[in-house]
């Protein structure tokens, strides 16, 4: 957005510099992206007058001039048709940096005839398009400066101009005033009143206007007009043309030079139809297949069936609310316009916009939304200018539709400004605030006005005191502590156990996979789920219909993956949810571990094996005791489907199952595509107990200065009989002495039945007592392990083997 100084005093009353504004508008929000000063760039340019003017000896269209300077007389040799003797004008001296020739001017020899110096036409001075001839004045002193000259008889063209960034929140922005409206609200100057007054019609307008009704929702709910005849198109005042030249737009007519001043002024687009090359009335419908436009840009566009366009009986006259159509464009022969404004929905003209692939000033403020209310007084103030600026005679306004209803308001709490930005502003002050922006008063309900759609609640509402008071007096302060002391901490105990958990797993040398919680159906049964209750209503794909109710399918489809590429020896892992159920809480969190192929590269030394069931529930094992579960657990077999039923187990506490250790069942691998062996583990990480105590830190260590004492058992016991049963019958035959209890030896087989009889084996168990007061006695260790033997034959049914 370019506006020049002088165009923003027509709407603010300030003596501010330049300086001043621009430091002050990135400080509202409306960040300056720069300035350019034009007398800075014409400073160096002075006048002259032109002394005698002669045919060049070698050249038809040269003339060689003497031009008196402030330096006495200099010959020039200049090839404008208007070079002659008499004139004034405007002199460039040998140094001097010509902007529109991008050079700095030598002194040249042209055709024989030294030159020493430039008269400049108005494109050389980047002061409009026009390069027919040099520029003659009709005053001014020899020696005067030009940058003096032009701001004493046309200022605008040696205005600053200012070019800010507007976000896409800031439409209001868009146009002069609303720029100068924050200005005021800051206390740089005063918002001058914007008169409006009705032009009365002298007659009733031939052409009519009409909004289909099925636009009338959603695209265009107001479409006015007048027809304005016997006017005169020809240029527009000099005013005019500086202003629009200053900010990059090229005048062109009055008539269209007035629908461009208004974009920018008042953010009000507008457009004017030849009306005698419109036929019937003007009618805003979607448009139909094979609707082509040839638009004012020289391009014709095909539309697509839908788009809203302005038609008259022949066809599309206009792209509504984008651009207008060549046909029935303005020219100097234009004597009666049609004057169209109308007020678009900015959804459907953005999505016009970018399938069409126009970019205009139009759309460019329509699809970020126009103000609505303004739609009837823009057109009386475009009529009045047309009739000032163009002459003729105004009919009554036509129109359809209505103003959309904008009015909405929120309750202004002064209290919300220290809460939400930390500035303490007095309430008078916040009130006064909104009320310079627009917004006015029900008590304490502030109405938005209408030409701001980007305000939506009452945070919005403590946003722009806050801009407006400046977000550079906000000072920092430290946070006030609730509780002296440390700060209790941020993560519950359930996030840090997932932390740990997941640590750990990757410490064993497993990567981590982060799956969806959606998979397809045949996969969800095969682990128990798929049930209606965990099906999705709107699936993303077929492959992801329902919640996941484990973490291994997705661990499967991944190895599956994986091998398929060439990588068989996989250890992956993922901590996520799985989900029994479709209603809030009937989920849970698990961490699982699945191994695919051998457990280590091959070597010279036969270390390479298969992954089996050991390695599963040493990681399983080796999880649970990072996360703080208990050391004596137990290990049952009521297994679920997808484990293979002799070589897995759960880690249980009574009925509770911590983990699941084991073999995937080979109907599972085939089903998922997953060539074996493959083994893994699944822990349910809210199944184990929390400590009773809650400490940040780990309990000391205890250690006994004692010796230890370690004693071997061997018991006979039917070959039915698990190995875990025998551990905790030992641990339990005296908990404060015995401190560790392992398997060492298992003799099986037929050989073992051979000599301890069918369907026996042997189990043999290390158990190490630590003592912590006193050294034992021989016979109190004798007491202990006739303690250990009497509960481990009680509980397995065995008996002590012999020598």
């Amino acid at each position: 957005m370019k506006f020049t100084l002088s165009w923003l005093k027509d709407h603010l009353d300030t003596s501010a510099t330049v300086e001043d504004i621009a430091d002050t508008l990135t400080d509202l929000g409306l960040e300056v992206e720069g300035v350019v000063n034009p007398a800075a760039r014409l400073a160096p340019f002075t006048l002259a007058k032109v002394l005698h003017a002669e045919k060049h000896p070698d050249a038809d269209k040269l003339r060689v001039c003497t031009v008196l300077t402030d330096e006495g007389e200099k010959t020039i040799v200049c090839g404008a048709p208007n070079a002659r003797a008499g004139i004034t004008v405007v002199l460039a001296k040998p140094g001097d940096y010509v902007p529109g020739l991008d050079v700095t001017l030598g002194v040249g020899k042209i055709r024989g005839v030294e030159s020493l110096g430039m008269m400049c036409s108005e494109r050389e001075l980047e002061l409009s398009d026009e390069h027919n001839g040099i520029i003659e004045l009709p005053s001014g002193e020899v020696g005067q400066k030009f940058t003096d000259w032009l701001a004493e008889n046309r200022p605008d063209a040696v205005d600053p101009v200012i070019e800010i960034k507007i976000t896409p929140n800031r439409p209001d922005a868009l146009g002069v005033r609303g720029i100068a409206r924050d200005l005021a609200a800051r206390g740089l100057g005063v918002l001058k009143p914007l008169e409006i007054e009705a032009v009365p019609g002298g007659f009733d307008s031939p052409i009519g206007v009409e909004i289909d009704p099925a636009l009338k929702a959603k695209g265009c709910p107001l479409f006015a007009g007048r027809m304005i005849r016997g006017v005169t198109n020809g240029e527009s005042p000099d005013w005019l043309k500086e202003r629009l030249t200053a900010i990059g737009l090229r005048p062109i007519s009055a008539l269209v030079d007035i629908t461009n001043y208004f974009t920018y002024d008042l953010n009000r687009p507008l457009h004017v139809f030849d009306a005698a090359k419109v036929t019937g009335n003007l009618r805003i419908v979607p448009a139909v297949e094979g609707d082509k436009i040839l638009a004012l840009d020289g391009k014709t566009y095909a539309l697509k069936p839908g788009m809203m366009v302005i038609r008259d009986d022949t066809g599309p006259e206009s792209i509504a609310g984008i651009m207008g159509g060549e046909h029935s464009g303005c020219t100097e022969a234009t004597t009666d316009v049609f004057l169209e404004c109308a007020y678009w929905d900015p959804i459907p003209v953005a999505a016009q916009g970018r399938a069409l692939k126009i970019n205009s000033d139009a759309r460019y403020r329509f699809e970020r939304g126009a103000d609505p209310a303004f739609t009837l007084p823009g057109l009386e103030l475009a009529t009045q200018m047309v009739l000032d600026l163009c002459g003729g005679e105004a009919s009554n306004v036509v129109m359809d539709g209505a103003v959309p209803n904008t009015d909405r308001a929120y309750r202004l709490d002064p209290a919300r400004v220290i809460s939400l930005v930390g500035m303490d502003i007095p309430a008078e002050t916040q009130r006064a605030t909104l009320l310079a922006l627009g917004f006015t008063f029900d008590g304490d309900m502030a109405h938005v006005p209408s030409w701001r759609p980007d305000v939506l609640g009452e945070a919005d509402l403590v946003e722009e005191v806050a801009r407006i008071a400046s977000l550079t007096k906000l000072k920092g302060k430290p946070m006030p502590r609730e509780t002296a002391g440390v700060p209790g901490p941020v993560l519950t105990p359930m996030q840090l156990r997932e932390r740990m958990a997941r640590r750990t797993i990757a410490a064993l040398g497993y990567n981590e996979c982060v799956s969806y919680s959606f998979i397809d159906a045949t996969s969800a049964a095969l682990f128990g789920g798929g049930a209606e209750a965990t099906r999705i209503e709107n699936p993303i794909s077929s492959e992801m219909t329902h919640m996941r109710p484990d973490l291994l399918p997705g661990l499967l489809q991944a190895a599956a993956r994986n091998q398929a590429r060439g990588f068989a020896d996989l250890a992956l892992f993922e901590v996520g949810p799985a989900f029994t159920g479709g209603e809030p809480g009937e989920q849970v969190v698990q961490a699982a571990g699945l191994l695919v192929g051998a457990s280590a590269p091959r070597d010279p030394w036969g270390s390479r094996r298969p992954v089996d069931v050991y390695d599963a529930k040493a990681d399983a094992e080796a999880v649970l005791a990072a996360i703080g579960a208990p050391a004596r657990v137990q290990i049952n077999r009521k297994l679920a489907g997808w484990w293979h039923p002799g070589r897995a187990g759960n880690v249980a506490l009574g009925p509770n199952v911590l983990a699941t250790f084991g073999e995937v069942h080979p109907r599972v691998l085939r089903e998922m595509g997953v060539k074996g062996p493959a083994v893994a583990f699944t822990l349910w990480l809210e199944n184990v107990p929390f400590p009773k105590v809650k400490t940040p830190t780990r309990p000391a260590l205890e250690i006994s200065e004692l010796h230890a004492v370690e004693r071997d058992f061997a018991f006979v016991v039917d070959t039915s009989v698990e190995a875990i049963t025998a551990v905790n019958a030992a641990y339990g035959a005296d908990k404060a002495l015995v401190t560790a209890v392992s398997v060492f030896d298992q003799f099986t087989g037929a050989k073992a039945e051979e000599q301890m009889g069918a369907g026996k084996k042997s189990l043999a168990l290390a158990v190490r007592l630590q003592p912590k007061d006193k050294t034992l006695t021989d016979a109190e260790i004798e007491a202990v392990a006739a303690k250990i033997v009497d509960k481990v034959t009680k509980a397995t049914g065995g008996t002590l083997r012999g020598a």
